[in-house]
């Protein structure tokens, strides 16, 4: 088991980013955003109630809005979904219908923005503490998608995670292998700013640490947005 830094310090584009595990009775999650172009850089968070949002932070610089604003982190009755596009909404709407994680995502392939192909990266914290995490990716030199699922029994202390390009590069290479096991601790805040040290000073945009007790579901939030100072 290794630490953030160690996994995220190097690697100065991971792209989006999901992180989930467990720490003394909490399930946890992150998400966090780096982006390379002024149109990427150009979002903020933003809390909700049940959900988090990303909204741009001036309008007036939005040049092409697709597969850059939405909700990557939802409430859905007792378990807490997150992404890193639109198929949030189909990961709740699959599960309220009784469906599968697997079902929903078996609905979407990677994203249209040739030549990177990004993929689509899913996160399930169930109220039990087990999480699920996947990703739907292109097949090398074939246009068909490729899904993989990993899930974990929380175990105290461990946290795994899965980010949507391998490394920086033109076209971007996506994430290979599988989420990387990684020690964490500390609160909400403390490990906002862990992650958020470890990534890429240039090219670091937002991020969002959740702390969810498993008896009581009372939550702790911590949020960082570049544009906003942090």
């Amino acid at each position: 088991m290794v630490s953030i830094s160690s996994v995220l310090s190097g690697n100065t584009y991971p792209g989006r980013g999901i992180i989930t595990g467990s720490l003394g009775g909490q399930a946890v999650i992150a998400y966090f955003l780096t982006g390379r172009s002024e149109n990427s850089r150009n979002r903020v968070f933003r809390e909700a109630e049940d959900a988090l949002l990303i909204v741009p932070f001036d309008e007036a610089k939005v040049s092409d809005p697709k597969l850059i604003f939405y909700t990557p982190v939802r409430v859905c009755h007792d378990t807490i979904v997150v992404t890193n596009g639109d198929h949030t909404e189909t990961v709740c709407e699959s599960l309220l219908a009784g469906h599968s994680f697997q079902y929903a995502m078996s609905a979407r392939c990677y994203e249209p923005d040739a030549p990177n192909y990004t993929p689509r990266i899913a996160g399930l914290l169930l109220s039990t503490g087990r999480y699920t995490l996947g990703i739907v990716k292109k097949t090398k030199d074939a246009p068909d998608c490729r899904r993989k699922y990993w899930s974990y029994d929380p175990k105290e202390g461990t946290a795994h995670l899965i980010h949507t390009y391998q490394s920086d590069g033109d076209p971007l290479p996506p994430f290979s292998g599988e989420p990387r096991e990684l020690s964490i601790s500390g609160t909400a805040q403390e490990l906002a700013d862990e992650i958020w040290r470890a990534l890429d000073a240039t090219n670091r945009v937002a991020l969002y640490v959740r702390y969810t007790d498993l008896f009581s579901g009372r939550f702790t939030s911590a949020v960082k947005n570049k544009l906003l100072g942090d």
